[in-house]
């Protein structure tokens, strides 16, 4: 892969490919037979890339230049800005791998400004932690220049990899709705414990929970959390309301209970054959 790539943004994501892939190996001690090179906005971000022996360009369009594709590991908001201001820097068909976390219709956006560039655009989604994963994170593509994005990442040292089509976005949407699973667990979880540390009932909560807790499959839980809810949303919405009372009682603000009790309102009552995923 020498000299094939470049990393737009140095935070944890880039940093933690660039040591696991070896990609800062200089042999003058300065970066200039490093094999990626390396922009970002923050001076001291700059300034570690250039310790782990990148080549540390002095503006982005110097980090782009010669390269076969760019990764882009900025921040979420900052995603598409870069598309935009770089997308004039990008060689002549090369590839825009955006690894950022972003919805699928701002993908589209920046996929529009790189191609009008005359880039290729492919939307990356890492389901994982880079720390501990690594190259080993699990990565999702899509777009139309995915197959040759895979092999240059796969050169790179990144080993599980998979296409999931050619629309740009299709990666992207796996992951936010995956996410609002993900996260939103993370979110009950600390709602619930805060309320359980409050009542002084933790060991009784999470036994509790243990004792019901059913190994199935995600598509067999899915339907059957559908179907509870479709059948008996009402009722449930009005104990989740009591729920929700029960933690502002105990002075826990109940931010994803009352989300829950709009849900399974609007859940009640419609047609079974939304478990089946046709509605």
């Amino acid at each position: 892969m020498s000299h094939t790539i470049s990393l737009i943004g140095y935070g944890e994501a880039g940093s933690t490919f660039a040591r696991a892939g070896g990609w800062g190996e200089a042999a003058d001690g300065a970066g200039g037979n490093a094999r990626a090179g390396v922009w970002d906005l923050r001076p001291e971000r700059l300034a570690l890339a250039a310790q782990d022996g990148l080549m540390v360009a002095g503006n982005a369009q110097e980090a782009l230049a010669g390269r076969e594709m760019v990764l882009s590991l900025v921040t979420a908001d900052s995603a598409l800005p870069a598309a935009q201001e770089y997308a004039a820097f990008l060689p002549k068909g090369a590839i825009w791998a955006d690894c950022n976390s972003v919805a699928p219709g701002t993908k589209r956006e920046a996929a529009a400004a790189v191609e009008a560039a005359g880039g290729c655009y492919v939307d990356v989604a890492v389901l994982a932690p880079v720390d501990p994963a690594r190259l080993n994170v699990p990565l999702l593509l899509a777009g139309r220049e995915a197959a040759r994005a895979e092999a240059l990442l796969r050169e790179a040292g990144f080993a599980n990899i998979r296409i999931v089509g050619d629309e740009v976005g299709r990666a992207s949407a796996i992951k936010m709705i995956r996410s609002v699973m993900v996260k939103g667990v993370e979110a009950l979880t600390a709602e619930m414990m805060l309320a359980a540390q409050e009542a002084g009932v933790v060991d009784e909560v999470l036994s509790s929970l243990d004792a019901s807790e059913k190994a199935w499959p995600w598509a067999k839980r899915a339907a059957y959390n559908i179907e509870r809810m479709v059948t008996h949303g009402v009722r449930r919405a009005a104990e989740m309301e009591e729920s929700a009372k029960t933690l502002t009682g105990l002075g826990i603000e109940p931010m994803m209970t009352n989300g829950t009790v709009l849900r399974q309102r609007d859940m009640a009552g419609r047609k079974e054959r939304l478990i089946e995923g046709k509605e």
